[in-house]
């Protein structure tokens, strides 16, 4: 049974997602999102399930930063949760002047809360198991959490479902140690955290060498390199398998503008989405066109 860490406590949306990646394994919840990457990194742990963006709070720095220091990881799956929250309470109280939650949880309710509980005063809290706990324990009088967290704590669920934006979702990853990748789908992610030089047309330099290759970007961010002021490092996510020809030709390519290249792993995207190959721009184009440098170079035709 493989062992995989999770951003915790138990209880939260993070387990959830690894009970998806990582069926019927044993899970073991830490405190952050480092110390669950910093488990695999020692061998305490096989793998890690880390939250990576969220279609209303946007990207978790959290992770990237993880991901672009210390040892590599590489993610080798992902999943996509709808985040729809449980408001829980404890049983028989009859009064709600607290809520407390995460402070991304309580950013997706807050009209929700406005409308159902507005006389309540809205309490952040390191996570929305901590407010779980902290229900319990007397500290709030409600807690926003993952529907998970009710098989956790004794608590009545006041309400469920609840969520400002319906259809949002937060993208979870499976990350290991290197070593061997999942075999293409025709329907991948690839991703990289490049640091490339400080000076005018780099990002634009990056950008052209994917576009070159007909490689369709899927998030694109930058979170600063904290050595020195005003430098950054951009973490890219585009469609394609390092398997392929054409990805394997622009990771080549983005490598000699970067002083570091960092491979964040290729793996099946979750939902399901075939990658984009436009005319010209297929594996096989490319294989065709190597053979024939390949000929050209030994002399075989002019």
């Amino acid at each position: 049974m493989s062992r995989i860490a999770y951003f915790g406590p138990r209880g939260t949306f993070t387990e959830q997602a690894a009970r998806v990646l990582a069926p019927g394994e044993e899970l073991i919840p830490v405190e952050t999102i480092r110390q669950a990457m910093t488990a695999v990194r020692e061998g305490a742990a096989d793998a890690a399930c880390v939250p990576i963006e969220n279609s209303v709070e946007g990207v978790v720095p959290a992770t990237l930063d993880a991901l672009s220091e210390s040892a590599p990881l590489v993610a080798v799956a992902e999943t996509i949760l709808p985040i729809h929250f449980s408001v829980l309470t404890r049983p028989g109280n009859p009064e709600i002047r607290t809520v407390a939650s995460h402070p991304h949880a309580l950013a997706q309710v807050r009209e929700w809360l406005d409308a159902n509980l507005p006389g309540a005063n809205a309490v952040a809290s390191s996570s929305t198991s901590a407010a779980a706990v902290g229900v319990l324990e007397g500290d709030f009088d409600a807690a926003v959490c993952a529907p998970v967290a009710v098989e956790h704590y004794a608590l009545d669920v006041l309400a469920t479902e609840v969520a400002d934006v319906t259809d949002a979702a937060t993208r979870f990853l499976l990350v290991r140690r290197p070593g061997e990748l999942p075999e293409p789908t025709g329907a991948d992610r690839t991703s990289v955290v490049a640091a490339a030089a400080n000076r005018t047309g780099t990002l634009a330099e990056l950008l052209t060498e994917l576009a070159s290759r007909g490689i369709n970007l899927t998030r694109l961010d930058a979170r600063p390199t904290r050595s020195n002021f005003g430098e950054y490092r951009f973490f890219i996510d585009f469609e394609g398998h390092v398997a392929e020809p054409r990805v394997l030709d622009a990771l080549t390519a983005l490598r000699r503008h970067c002083r570091n290249l960092r491979f964040l792993g290729s793996h099946p995207r979750a939902d399901g989405v075939p990658t984009t190959i436009e005319p010209g721009f297929g594996n096989d184009d490319f294989l065709e066109a190597a053979a024939w440098a390949d000929a050209v170079r030994k002399g075989a035709q002019a």
